[in-house]
């Protein structure tokens, strides 16, 4: 039992979904004899050990097992102490089933706390594809072999996306799976549902299954594609799209069954992009706009790996690495609901930060440090003079202080 003290802080305000009893009672189910024979760290603590791991970015078992020198920390999880080598062990036998079936608990949960905004009128729900390789030691992970020197693993992730980026779904796998391989279990197959993946993704015959059963899709066209011009379809002359087709692609036997729609536009450096897609109703504009969202999947992969614990490896084995990913992801999303929980508009770092500082505090405490304005400035206001600098370099290089160069100049 949690005493109050304990259900009032922060830190179970974060982990409280994944401690009910039906999410423990299905991983049962679906995994046979969880935590039979444990005399100590059961895994719902050696999950939060690790998830405590992943948001304070130690780089150590031995930073873990310290972690528990904390007294609320201690408590909190109803364990004194472990060593590194119990740690070890747990996490290399811990089931990678259990680390899935937590992620897809708390996708659902964070999916139903959050709903969807205006996006999903407009375009439908928008799901995003791509896959991201973790590059390891070749002597140290045999298992990942990647290429003659190096190691690696691959994670493959599906965000969805309707104004934050949540991570939606994943599959992970050693480096040298192609990502078009794993396309099977990202796509979704809703007809509310719009997929959007990188040329990586490209696939023939899998692109005819999706028309076929009605799978939207976006996708950028290499540039060696054969393509095929059926017709060519009005577009408006002020638009930035430069041609709306209608084509097919490939020839001989890997020729399509199956219409696709060509928009091609420009990049921000003026050169053509080429966007493939089987949805024949949605404007040329909007089809150029969704493509452009991709991005935000980038740009999760950079947050996880910049502020979570994903390249330094606590485990060799392939389980205990997938098993890190998953907390990763999970650590992740946790901390997504404590945003929408506390109704906080800044950036999900702000509230890392702040969990790393108050997470054995009151969450009401939590809160009125997460929405504290600082005190007005009194007196003279110190300058930002490298803000200064910077504009006022912009500007000499934009050619807005031409005249008054010259004026200087002059005198």
């Amino acid at each position: 039992m949690q005493d109050k003290n304990t259900t009032e802080s922060t830190f179970f305000q974060l982990v409280e979904p994944i401690l009910t009893q039906n999410l423990w009672h299905r991983i049962s189910k679906t995994v046979e004899s969880v935590d039979q024979y444990v005399k100590k760290l059961k895994t719902v603590q050696l999950v939060q050990l690790v998830m405590n791991a992943e948001m304070k970015q130690y780089t150590s078992l031995k930073e873990i097992s310290n972690s528990l020198n904390n007294d609320a920390f201690a408590k909190a999880l109803h364990l004194e102490s472990i060593s590194t080598s119990q740690i070890s062990r747990r996490f290399r036998e811990m089931s990678t089933d259990i680390a899935g079936i937590i992620h897809k608990e708390i996708v659902q949960t964070l999916g139903l706390r959050l709903g969807y905004n205006t996006l999903r009128q407009s375009l439908g729900r928008l799901y995003l594809i791509d896959a991201s390789t973790i590059t390891l030691c070749l002597s140290q992970y045999l298992w990942a072999d990647f290429r003659k020197t190096k190691g690696g693993v691959k994670l493959h992730q599906r965000i969805r996306f309707d104004g934050d980026p949540i991570p939606d779904a994943a599959t992970i796998t050693v480096a040298r799976k192609s990502d078009k391989s794993q396309l099977e279990f990202l796509i979704v197959e809703d007809e509310d549902a719009l997929n959007v993946f990188d040329r990586g993704y490209l696939h023939y015959k899998q692109f005819d299954y999706y028309c076929g059963k009605g799978i939207r899709f976006v996708t950028r066209l290499k540039n060696n594609a054969c393509v095929e011009v059926l017709r060519e379809l009005e577009i408006d002359e002020e638009s930035v799209i430069e041609e709306d087709l209608i084509v097919r692609l490939g020839k001989g036997k890997s020729r399509m069954e199956h219409d696709l729609r060509l928009v091609i536009t420009k990049d921000s450096e003026g050169k053509a992009v080429m966007i493939l897609t089987n949805d024949f109703d949605i404007m040329a504009e909007e089809i150029g706009v969704i493509y452009r969202y991709r991005w935000q999947i980038e740009l999760f992969f950079k947050w996880i790996k910049q502020h979570l614990t994903i390249k330094h490896l606590f485990g060799k084995s392939q389980a205990a690495v997938v098993n890190q990913l998953f907390i990763a992801l999970i650590t992740y999303c946790l901390m997504m609901l404590i945003k929408y929980k506390a109704a906080y508009q800044g950036s999900l770092l702000d509230i890392q930060r702040l969990l790393r500082e108050c997470l054995y505090e009151p969450f009401t405490s939590f809160m009125q440090k997460l929405h504290r304005k600082g005190p007005p400035t009194k007196g003279r206001q110190r300058q930002d003079w490298e803000r200064v600098y910077e504009e006022t370099m912009n500007r000499v290089f934009s050619g807005e202080m031409d005249d008054l160069i010259r004026s200087t100049e002059i005198l």
